[in-house]
């Protein structure tokens, strides 16, 4: 079989895997398959479809299609299914009793544990007894234990002191409870039960103490400790940040818990990279290897490489990204052995090949995806770009090329999964594309150093100090620069597929190379992903509630190209919540952001601040005992916007939105969106529920505003207030409605919802009240 067959045969397996992201997937490639073999044997073809015969008979592309369709259902098989031993099972369903919540997991550490935003040890624990502890749900006293054998892992999270000295493959016990990850219940959020569930992972575990088990106080060799010796080498003299991002851009952050605003301000600049292992630090390795070996034969050359990408990508963790390089690596050292050349082309197409027969799952691995894309813009990409570029010395004319061409073959995905751009990714990447690299092949150098001796890698990892200041100086400094990040809205899959269809026709199609054809090309992509952004900006109108665990109402209101926001949670609710949201709606600005609320020191405003322009923010009159507050406010000052303070009894008017507290505390604030009127309510008690019902102030009091929507915790709402309100909806903060408020806003005909159990709400003129949960993916106003 000659390698047209064999290459068509690795795209249908690869697509048949992609079609899993559809019911009818499998079936449509088989159907396709079949069609084009028919085609190719009874019927003329143009001169243009003749490719579709050239060394492909009909029986391969039938076979292709079957290829296709057997890929679904090998995906399914070999998707993670909890066993009936699976610790999954004991998770306590939502009816049932707390005294049987708190538990003792015995298991083994697979993985170095890392620091996480909140401050806790996250580790994975590979579980074999659970002790069931019953009669009791204080864990100062000792209950009675029921052990269940178990299998399968958790996520497992505990405190900072309890997780300090964990290290891979110690075996401990973990008291904590058992929980069910949740898929996402805003636009735009994570799908935690879709991250496990690719780890085989089907609960998660919020533990609390963490014990030693007796006799398990050494620790067990394993290459943990190199790691760990790179990086306390790496540390010593360096310091932090500087050590752990020298250990990263090494080892990958995979394998190195790097701080997180280092890790940010590199994301959000388009370096995200350079801290990741990948081709670049194989090729650097395999280049080291070379060089110390290049007296010996090749066979002793091909054994030293195999055996150093062997124990590399142990080091970095094993990612899919690591072993497609790892594979590649292998190929590049084999060739000699053979006395062949590497196809790059050929040899990207079959390391992705069998990697997905090794792990099907991976094809929706991100890190799997812009890994292949990278390369795969790499070997095509960079060649006609650098000769374009022939006026330029060599080295510089691939610095420029390099950054271009991974940016186009990424730049789809990367809308189509974050909605976000970084205009100076580029130029960042083409400035620091020589220092990095020089950087990282140091780095290196010492880790080796570090393994043999730690104060000859520490000596060397010294003298990158300086470049290393210099680089997160200039990094900061970029993340810090005005629209240094641009939402541009995520992507439909259409939009995506579109993109993908025109790089490829300008990569295959060299007429369009001439007389700048390519030029429409780049403007038809332009007008594709911002034509239907601008389009929605100008149109759309609605308003979304998002579901979030904090007491405030979060509202983010779209009126034709106005922004409002009200309110922000706490810092988790900003960075998963709202920021994900906004991001996805391509949502780069906020015209007025309201705090209803008082503002804490641990207020998400702070980061919603940092991230976004706000042009008006209003909030309560900030007091001046209030650090945190009049912090907040000079911030909002100093990005030229303007304040203005929200004050009982006065309206606020921007656009169609109206605001006005009726009460401070308990907190109640009328709002009017065009027509409507909403009405948020505190936990009023029945009495302070009389007294405003008494101001006369509520909307509907008067017979000319009646309301439309009444957002509550979820509490008791009295007869009188809700006969005096009489909401046509009603959304409650809380997933536990109280009973008989329930059945008076039934017989007030008013319809009921709960952000915490339906998740976030969407309203339109058109739909009314919807939820997003009940909506498919990507069904955006925006597209």
């Amino acid at each position: 079989m000659t390698s047209a067959p064999i290459v068509l045969l690795c795209l249908a397996y690869i697509l048949g895997l992609l079609s899993t992201g559809f019911s009818w997937g499998g079936y449509a490639l088989l159907g396709g398959g079949v069609a084009i073999a028919a085609a190719t044997l009874w019927l003329p073809l143009p001169t243009s479809l003749r490719v579709l015969k050239a060394g492909l008979k009909p029986a391969i592309w039938l076979l292709a299609g079957v290829i296709a369709l057997l890929a679904t259902f090998y995906f399914h098989w070999r998707s993670p299914q909890p066993s009936a031993l699976d610790i999954s099972r004991f998770i306590p369903s939502p009816d049932r009793e707390t005294q049987a919540q708190v538990v003792t997991v015995l298991g083994k550490v697979n993985s170095t544990p890392r620091l996480t935003r909140s401050e806790k040890i996250q580790f994975w624990l590979t579980t074999h007894q659970l002790n069931e502890l019953v009669g009791s749900s204080d864990p100062l006293t000792t209950p009675t234990a029921k052990t269940h054998s178990v299998t399968g892992k958790l996520y497992v999270t505990v405190p900072l002191l309890q997780g300090t000295g964990l290290y891979p493959g110690q075996r401990v016990e973990v008291t904590g409870r058992l929980y069910e990850p949740q898929p996402p219940v805003n636009p735009g959020g994570f799908d935690f039960k879709a991250y496990l569930a690719r780890h085989g992972t089907f609960a998660g575990f919020a533990g609390y103490k963490v014990k030693w088990p007796a006799g398990n106080g050494e620790e067990s060799w394993g290459l943990w400790q190199i790691r760990r010796r790179i990086l306390r080498a790496q540390i010593r003299w360096l310091g932090v940040p500087e050590g752990p991002l020298l250990s990263a851009m090494v080892l990958g952050s995979r394998a190195v818990d790097l701080s997180y605003e280092i890790r940010d301000s590199f994301i959000q600049v388009g370096l995200a990279h350079v801290l990741a292992a990948s081709g670049f630090h194989v090729a650097i390795v395999l280049g080291l290897v070379r060089v110390l070996t290049r007296r010996f034969s090749e066979r002793i050359q091909f054994g030293s490489g195999t055996v150093v990408l062997l124990v590399y990508v142990a080091l970095t963790g094993g990612s899919a990204s690591v072993f497609r390089a790892a594979i590649m690596g292998f190929a590049a050292l084999v060739a000699p052995l053979l006395n062949r050349k590497v196809n790059p082309l050929q040899s990207l197409l079959w390391s992705a090949t069998f990697l997905l027969l090794f792990n099907p799952l991976w094809i929706w691995d991100l890190g799997f995806q812009l890994s292949f894309l990278a390369t795969l813009g790499l070997l095509v990409t960079v060649p006609p770009l650098i000769e374009r570029l022939d006026w330029l010395p060599p080295t510089i004319a691939s610095s420029f090329a390099v950054p271009l061409a991974v940016a186009v073959w990424v730049l789809p995905l990367q809308l189509y999964t974050f909605g976000i751009v970084s205009p100076y990714s580029i130029p960042l990447n083409i400035v620091l594309a020589m220092p990095i690299a020089a950087l990282t092949i140091v780095g290196f150098i010492s880790a080796i150093a570090a393994g043999i001796w730690p104060i000859a890698g520490s000596a060397l990892a010294w003298l990158l100090y300086y470049p290393l200041q210099v680089t997160i100086a200039t990094v900061e400094f970029v993340s810090e620069l005005p629209g240094n990040t641009v939402a541009t809205g995520t992507l439909s899959l259409l939009q995506a597929i579109a993109l993908y269809l025109l790089i490829g026709m300008v990569w295959l199609l060299p007429w369009l190379h001439r007389q700048r054809r390519w030029l429409f090309v780049f403007l038809f992509a332009v007008a594709l992903v911002t034509v239907p952004v601008l389009h929605a900006r100008a149109t759309v109108f609605q308003v979304t509630v998002l579901a979030t665990r904090s007491d405030e109402p979060v509202l983010v209101i779209q009126d034709r190209g106005q922004v409002i926001l009200m309110n922000s949670g706490d810092d988790s609710t900003a960075r998963y919540t709202i920021l994900p949201f906004l991001r996805q709606q391509g949502i780069g600005q906020i015209d007025w952001a309201i705090a209803t609320h008082p503002i804490a020191s641990e207020s998400g405003w702070h980061l919603i601040l940092d991230r976004l322009f706000v042009q008006t923010f209003s909030s309560q009159p900030l007091p001046l005992d209030n650090p945190s507050a009049q912090a907040l406010l000079k911030k909002s000052i100093a990005q030229q916007g303007s304040y203005q303070p929200l004050t009982l009894g006065e309206a606020l008017k921007l656009g169609s939105m109206k605001v006005e507290l009726l009460s401070l505390e308990p907190l109640a604030v009328e709002f009017h969106i065009r027509d409507r009127v909403w009405l948020f309510l505190g936990d009023f008690n029945p009495s302070e529920q009389e007294r405003l019902i008494a101001t006369q102030r509520l909307p509907g009091s008067d017979g000319e505003s009646p309301l439309q929507v009444l957002w509550w915790s979820g509490d008791r709402l009295t007869p009188y207030l809700i006969e005096a309100l009489q909401p046509d909806s009603a959304i409650a903060s809380s997933d536990d409605i109280d009973s008989q408020t329930a059945d008076l806003l039934v017989r007030a005909e008013a319809r009921i919802y709960s952000v915490a159990r339906d998740g976030a709400l969407l309203w339109t003129e058109q739909t009314g009240f919807q939820k997003i949960l009940d909506l498919t993916e990507n069904d955006s106003p925006l597209l």
